[in-house]
């Protein structure tokens, strides 16, 4: 687990530096197999070490490591055992949280939130590192790849840390521009056939130069 814990510090220090975190607030894990490296309990982000991150198995026995996985490891491993994810990035960034103590759900007011799978649900608040918490996060998971927990953050999954994290900041960028938008009305929320729509644009092959080359588009004559 040497790259997982490698990892797991890189993405903690990007994390703690875009402001998504605040002091020892989120967690991170990376799963290979049936083992799972976790932050630390109590660290900063931004000051963690590979030594320092635990590993458990999935169902949360302490296999190796001198500190203690996060209070969040429950919410982590209910994560894994519901997906076949690589990785969890939870944080407490600012407006994903601002969201998370206002709304049930952050509607679909830009079709990317369809990378994450449809609006984003508001998982009901239980206290931190709870077993009611973690079951939560998991009904607001169902069919996502994000969602916001009440009065507390957002989670993110990914098939790595990389997907998990940009998921995170694909969350947080929604979360503020929703807020901004707020500010001076009400943000138009896009249709189901809207998204429907982009999704079958999505499953569209995009014509490339080659294709046009070979079959130009014929001008329109002039009368």
């Amino acid at each position: 687990m040497a790259e997982a814990r490698r990892e797991i510090c890189a993405y903690g220090r990007r994390i703690a530096g875009l402001g998504m975190v605040v002091g020892a607030s989120g967690n991170l894990s990376v799963r290979e197999g049936e083992l799972v490296a976790v932050t630390p309990s109590g660290f900063p982000l931004d000051r963690i070490e590979p030594e320092d991150c635990p590993v458990i198995d999935l169902t949360g026995r302490w296999v190796d490591g001198d500190v203690e996985p996060s209070s969040e490891t429950p919410m982590h491993l209910g994560i894994y055992a519901d997906t076949g994810a690589g990785a969890v990035v939870h944080t407490h960034s600012a407006h994903g949280t601002a969201v998370a103590l206002t709304m049930t759900e952050l509607p679909p007011i830009h079709y990317d939130i369809l990378l994450l799978g449809g609006p984003v649900r508001v998982a009901e608040y239980a206290t931190y590192g709870t077993a009611e918490l973690a079951e939560n996060v998991r009904t607001a998971l169902a069919g996502r790849r994000a969602a916001l927990i009440a009065n507390h953050g957002g989670v993110t999954f990914g098939a790595d840390l990389a997907a998990a994290f940009e998921a995170a900041r694909l969350l947080e960028w929604l979360c503020e521009v929703y807020v901004r938008a707020r500010a001076i009305g009400e943000p138009r929320v896009l249709s189901e056939a809207e998204l429907a729509a982009v999704t079958r644009r999505r499953a569209t092959p995009t014509r490339t130069a080659q294709d046009m080359t070979h079959s130009p588009i014929e001008p329109k004559s002039i009368t």
